[in-house]
């Protein structure tokens, strides 16, 4: 009950915005044709059936590892979620569309950002688990490369960001890092 009630909680603080781009990326990267389409099709609103597939996965693993993680490992995965937004916003990501707010923010951080957060998560994922202090930089790790796997396909799928990507990178690296640590 732990676990549902912190991913309520997230969500209520977050207006379900990150959420949100999860599943519309899913449906995005889901979506055949060319890119204006998948854009579209993140934009219109709708849940597709990527969309609900990764929501009920993602917020399901989510909530079973919020569920048994100490606090620390929940506050590292949702630090490391927030460290996602300045991987995605470096000065060689382009923005998929002129508008929004992925607009807004690609571009706009230099590589020294992002890798001086990445080393705050870090040094602060050495205490998520106790008994096996490894764990959390490899839970810091793994997501950071999956952000950056993640980024390098929409701008293959998309041409760059959107708002849409931030929230999916920001969910993305989260649940990595609690099931990591949930090991």
């Amino acid at each position: 009950m732990a676990g549902l009630l912190t991913v309520g909680l997230l969500a209520l603080l977050t207006r379900g915005m990150h959420l949100d781009g999860l599943a519309d990326t899913a449906d995005g990267l889901g979506c055949y044709g060319p890119p204006e389409r998948a854009l579209e099709v993140m934009k219109s609103g709708g849940a597709g059936p990527f969309a609900v597939v990764v929501l009920v996965v993602g917020l399901g693993l989510q909530a079973v590892c919020f569920g048994v993680e100490s606090w620390v490992a929940v506050v590292v995965a949702v630090f490391c979620g927030r460290v996602a937004f300045t991987w995605c916003c470096l000065r060689s990501v382009p923005a998929a569309r002129p508008e929004g707010l992925g607009a807004l923010v690609a571009g706009t951080q230099v590589l020294a950002v992002p890798l001086l957060w990445t080393v705050v998560a870090l040094a602060g994922s050495v205490f998520a688990v106790p008994a096996r202090p490894w764990l959390g930089p490899a839970g810091v790790l793994l997501a950071v490369g999956l952000v950056l796997l993640l980024i390098r396909h929409t701008r293959r799928r998309f041409g760059g960001i959107t708002g849409d990507v931030l929230g999916a990178a920001c969910e993305l690296a989260t649940t990595v890092v609690l099931v990591v640590c949930a090991f």
